[in-house]
Formats: structure tokens, C-alpha cells, sequence
């Protein structure tokens, strides 16, 4: 039983491109963010292994809707904590060791369900007067699901779940407004495990029905050799200029990172072959990771399967998860074009070179051989236009991903690499479904206290009523509380408690929830869990610190975006979708905006636009963008004329440095 951060041997270029020390480093950075698996031999290594199938297998037949909703809830947060116990270890020093009570979890893991389940229906019925057993058992989950969570994304994530359940105790002896009357244990464990509004709650179905789903069509893409051809077709694409190495990472994070959905990853493997041709192209260790690190970010935001917060945004909204698909696309498109231009922007201040790599097969060579990979990455998307519901879409494009690898017998899906696609595709959530469940029990103490509404009243007081105000502290929130927990469960968390607060001055529901999908992001490129930040510098052998600087640098003309999807004067949500009495031409008006505001900043913070900016040009760039994004009279048209102000003297003083001797 290898975890999900192996891979293949055919796929990885992890086994070739780096040294021991680096590819150990990495596995580090890797098991931080989806846990450090135990490694079993013998029957031990089968048994988990068939477990971990058997799962996929019963989650595939589940897409149907055969399975019982509460049923499939349970049985997946069973077997996800039953695997969790048995292959994640308490700590460190127990690696590789199959401990006494780790199996008497993973057994009680399973116990708290079967009791769920053997009650019928009068089990949900008694949720405000609990029996003892289920309270015992209630209580067992509660911690069990803690314990898993602290396993596979540590420490901070149960410490954020304990100081909301003392919140739900100690309720009337806190100040105005945060009072409220308080809850016993019984009532607690009543409302996280016998109601759907806990631990089983939107987070799980989500979780339960696509998130594991789309992870297990993820891995037959990596198995069957589709991820290895995303990456050779874009270094082929893009090779033979000074900027060809930067504008592969861009591409390839994308044909990469848009199934994967994973951004630690696509840095990682992207990263182990594109560094070496950054490096030659002039790129300083800290600038390709900040790079690295901010490609592997866009595989989170592209479609199409985005990160697993693009789910929980479909659940939460109940609206279908093709509609999130088609409300990222311009953003997505947005965030490349900023990546994009500041790779530009590199080739011409660090005067990088031809010739930077040699294709070994051209782009047209490859697309011939390897065409049918852009069938599944494709299918996804075409089964939902055909009205197919996101499970059965992700199910037959997992079916099309399996068939197309026989195209070619070097790709083909046999039993060996099928059985480890089925296990990767679970063990590669396990961390997901954790955070998952642990987030059920915070956004069931904000559904009983109320606290959502509370929080809400609360930044609505402090922006005195003021949108712009609202929409920054909101954003600095996420972005807090993205310093300590994954994206998933900053989402979550802010979903409950921040949302609200936009949605009272008029914003719609989903350009509030979709503006806080975004700053939930950044908490990969922030320390102290920037692990895509972390796992570049790995590679790079630079500074992490430095290397989380400048990917800030790259991602952070990306982050004007967000403000217009709640500040817009043409249309609030404009980019995201099209509302009543808006047309195409205000969503290219709003468009333009955000090019130039990307453009000023961008060539603000790089210091170079048409030749090297001095400090008063960045300052003015950097002034120009800002004030595109201000919904405040018309400082659009301010900042656009500071921006072609700037334009104007950087050609002027190129064109008197070229005409003097």
C-alpha cells in the first residue's frame, strides 16, 4: 500500500528528473497536504489495498443513486476514517507500523455508523433527546473525526473545531452580540450526528457524491498516461523562445492542473521537469518557484474540476456544478492572462535567451499519437452540456478515460495499473473528506447559534454599511483564515460565517460565495501552509520565504479580480454570470477594466513595463490598477489615463535611448 502520492513509474517525472534528497523533500511537502502514509508489505498491503478499491468501486456504483443518501454519507465517512486509522500514523515515529489502537479506531470508526444505521428511522427522530448510546457515540465520532483530520492535515484544523464547540457551550456568559443560550453535550451530539446538518451534512454529500469522484477520474488520467501527455504537449508547444519555459509552466498548469485539481501536485510535477529549462532561460531559484507556485494555484481555479470547494459552492447555491464551470471561466481565462504577462514581462527583464529547450517531438507528432487524451479531458464537460448530472458525467468520463487507454498499448489500463488508479482515487481524498467532516461540526455550531448572522451584523457594523468596506474586510478575513487551514475548510468556514454579510448589502449569493472561493486560494501561497510555495522551493533549492514573496508577486494582479465580482457599478456578478438588464458588451466593458487594472499592476510590481519603470512609475502603475478596481465615481478612467501616462514615457525614453549614440 503506497498512498496516494506515488504514481506510476511511466508518469512520474519524479522518478528520473530529481536527486533522492529533493524527491524525499517533496514526499514531505506532499503527505503534508494529503497525509503520511504507512507503508505495508504482505497480506497486510493487500487487504488496505482491496479496501481502498472496494471503496472507489462503491462510490462509482453509488453515482447511479442506488445507495440511500444517509446511508451513503455514513458508509463514506466510515470507510474514510477506517482508512485513515489504518494507513495515516499517529505520529511520525510510528511510520510503517500498523499500531493496537489504530485498529481498535478504525473499528470504532466503523461501530459509530453501524448504530446510525441500525436505528431506522426513530434514530434521526430522537435528535433533541439523545439515548445514551447515542450519545457515546456521537461523542466517538466527533473525536474520531477530529483525530483523522489532525492525521492527515495537522494540529491547526481540530484546535479551530475546538474553539467553535466551546463557543456552542459557553454561549450565555459571552458578550453582546455573541451571546446566545447554549447547548449541553446531548443537544450537540444530537444535532452533529443524527441530524444532516453536522458531520453528515452538505460538506460529506459533497465529498460522498463528486469530490471522490472526480479524484478517482483524476487518477485514471494520471495512470493511463494522460497527465505525462498534457506536460509533453505543452513543453512542445511552447519551446524555442526566450520565453518558452515560462509560458510552458502556464500552459501546462493548466491542461494539467484543470482534471487534477490539486495545486501541491501540479507544482510538484511540473515542476521537477520545467525548473531546470527556467534556470537556463535566466529565471533565479525564488522567482521560477514563486512561479512554479502560482501555475500550480491555476490548477485550482481551472475547469474542469477545479478545486473541491468548486463542489461545495454547487452544493451550497443548489445550483448545478456546470453552472460553477461556466462562472469560472472568464476568472480562470483573467488569472492565466496575468500569469501569462508577467512571464512576458520576465523575458524582457531578465533579457532571457533562445533556444531555451530542445523539443524532442514536435506538439503535432505528439497530438497525433496521444490525440484520444483530450477525449476525456473533454468529456467531462460534454456529458454536462448533454444534460447528464455531475456524477454521471464524472462517472462515464472515468468509463471514457478507461477505454481511450487502449488506444495505444503503451497507455493501455491493465489490471495492475486499474487496481491502482481505483486504490489512488481514494487514498488521494482521504485528507479532503476529513477536513470535510471536521468542517461539518463548525458549520453545524454557526447553523445552531446563529453565529453566520451574528458575524455578519458584526463586519457590516465595523464597514459602517459601506460595500467596498465590506467586501475588504471579508476578503481579509478569508485570507486569515486561510493562513491556517487548507482551501476546502477556508471555504467552508467563511462560506457560514462571511457570506452572509455581502449577501445583506445586495450582493447575489453566488458572486458572494465565488469572491470568497477566490481568497480561500490564496491560503496556498501563504505561509504557514504555502506547502505549493514549499514544495517549488524544494525544487528550486531557494529561500521558501522568498520563494512565497514572489508568488505573491504572480498570483496578486489575479486578486483585483474578486472585487468586481461584488463591486462592478455595471452589474454586480457580471463576470460570473449574465444578470438581468446586463449585455455582452458590459461583461467586454468590465473585461477591458480588468485587463488594464492586471496590466498596471502587474508591470507595477514586476518594475518593468516597455523598458525598467523608476519608483514614481511604479508608484503610478501600481496607483493606476488600484483605482480601476474602486467602484467610486469615475477613478476607472483615472487610473486607465495613469496607465497610458506611464506608457507614453516608457516609449518616449525608449525611443531617446535607441536614437542616442
Amino acid at each position: 500500500m503506497t498512498g496516494s502520492a506515488s504514481q506510476s513509474d511511466e508518469t512520474s517525472p519524479l522518478a528520473t528528473a530529481l536527486s533522492d534528497d529533493q524527491r524525499a523533500r517533496l514526499e514531505e511537502f506532499i503527505e503534508e497536504e494529503e497525509g503520511a502514509f504507512n507503508r505495508y508489505k504482505g497480506w497486510l498491503a493487500v487487504f488496505l489495498t482491496a479496501v481502498a478499491v472496494g471503496t472507489s468501486l462503491f462510490h462509482l456504483y453509488a453515482a447511479y443513486g442506488i445507495v440511500q443518501t444517509d446511508w451513503l454519507r455514513g458508509a463514506h465517512v466510515a470507510l474514510v476514517l477506517f482508512l485513515s486509522f489504518m494507513l495515516i500514523p499517529v505520529a511520525r515515529r510510528f511510520r510503517h507500523r500498523l499500531m493496537w489502537f489504530d485498529v481498535a479506531l478504525a473499528l470504532l470508526s466503523l461501530a459509530t455508523v453501524v448504530w446510525m444505521v441500525s436505528q431506522g428511522d426513530s434514530f434521526a427522530d430522537r435528535n433533541t433527546a439523545p439515548e445514551s448510546w447515542d450519545i457515546f457515540f456521537g461523542v466517538a465520532l466527533m473525536l474520531l473525526v477530529v483525530e483523522a483530520t489532525r492525521r492527515t492535515s495537522g494540529w491547526i484544523m481540530p484546535i479551530v473545531i475546538g474553539l467553535f464547540v466551546l463557543y456552542a457551550f459557553v454561549g450565555p456568559w459571552l458578550p453582546a452580540p455573541w451571546t446566545h443560550r447554549g447547548y449541553d453535550v446531548g443537544r450537540l451530539v444530537g444535532h452533529m450526528y443524527m441530524t444532516l446538518e453536522g458531520i453528515f451534512g452538505v460538506a460529506v454529500d459533497v465529498s460522498a457524491t463528486l469530490i471522490i469522484l472526480f479524484t478517482i477520474y483524476g487518477a485514471f488520467l494520471q495512470y493511463s498516461g494522460a497527465g505525462k501527455f498534457f506536460l509533453d504537449f505543452s513543453f512542445s508547444l511552447m519551446g524555442g523562445k526566450g520565453t518558452s519555459a515560462g509560458r510552458a509552466v502556464v500552459l501546462s498548469s493548466f491542461l494539467l492542473g484543470g482534471p487534477s485539481g490539486s495545486g501541491v501536485a501540479t507544482t510538484v510535477t511540473i515542476g521537477s521537469v520545467a525548473y531546470p529549462m527556467l534556470k537556463k532561460s535566466g529565471y533565479n531559484p525564488a522567482d521560477a518557484g514563486g512561479l512554479l507556485a502560482a501555475g500550480g494555484l491555476g490548477a485550482i481555479l481551472s475547469p474542469p474540476v477545479l478545486g473541491a470547494a468548486a463542489f461545495l459552492i454547487a452544493e451550497f447555491l443548489k445550483i448545478s456544478y456546470l453552472d460553477v464551470v461556466r462562472m469560472a471561466l472568464i476568472p480562470t481565462v483573467l488569472y492565466y492572462f496575468s500569469l501569462y504577462f508577467m512571464v512576458e514581462l520576465d523575458a524582457r527583464k531578465y533579457g532571457m535567451s533562445e533556444g531555451v529547450f530542445e523539443k524532442v517531438e514536435s506538439a503535432w507528432a505528439l497530438a497525433k499519437r496521444y490525440w484520444y487524451h483530450f477525449l476525456s479531458l473533454a468529456s467531462i464537460v460534454v456529458f454536462m452540456v448533454m444534460g447528464f448530472s455531475p456524477t454521471m458525467s464524472v462517472l462515464w468520463a472515468t468509463i471514457t478515460a478507461f477505454v481511450v487507454s487502449f488506444f495505444n498499448r503503451d497507455t493501455a489500463m491493465l489490471p495492475r495499473r486499474l487496481v491502482q488508479a481505483l486504490e489512488t482515487g481514494t487514498t488521494g481524498m482521504l485528507n479532503v473528506a476529513a477536513t470535510c467532516a471536521s468542517a461539518g461540526i463548525i458549520v453545524g455550531v454557526v447553523t445552531l447559534t446563529g453565529l453566520g448572522l451574528k458575524f455578519s451584523s458584526i463586519v457590516i457594523d465595523y464597514a459602517g454599511g459601506s460595500l467596498a468596506l465590506t467586501a475588504l474586510y471579508t476578503a481579509l478575513i478569508v485570507w486569515i483564515v486561510g493562513l491556517a487551514v487548507p482551501v476546502t475548510a477556508s471555504y467552508i468556514i467563511c462560506a457560514v460565517i462571511a457570506a452572509p454579510s455581502l449577501m445583506t448589502l445586495g450582493v447575489p449569493d453566488y458572486a458572494a460565495h465565488m469572491f470568497i472561493f477566490y481568497y480561500a486560494l490564496l491560503s496556498e501561497v501563504s505561509p504557514p501552509t504555502a506547502l505549493s510555495c514549499f514544495a517549488a522551493a524544494a525544487i528550486t533549492g531557494a529561500d521558501p520565504y522568498r520563494t512565497t514573496l514572489q508568488a505573491w508577486k504572480y498570483t496578486m494582479p489575479a486578486f483585483v479580480v474578486p472585487f468586481f465580482f461584488v463591486l462592478d457599478p455595471l452589474g454586480v456578478g457580471v463576470l460570473l454570470t449574465l444578470p438581468k438588464g446586463a449585455t455582452w458588451l458590459d461583461v467586454s466593458w468590465v473585461v477591458a477594466l480588468i485587463f488594464v487594472a492586471i496590466t498596471a499592476l502587474a508591470a507595477g510590481l514586476q518594475g518593468w513595463l516597455f523598458t525598467k519603470t523608476n519608483r514614481f512609475e511604479r508608484l503610478l502603475l501600481i496607483t493606476a490598477g488600484t483605482l480601476v478596481v474602486l467602484p467610486f465615481g469615475r477613478l476607472d478612467a483615472v487610473g486607465v489615463a495613469l496607465l497610458a501616462s506611464v506608457a507614453g514615457l516608457q516609449l518616449l525614453r525608449r525611443r531617446r535611448s535607441a536614437a542616442s549614440p
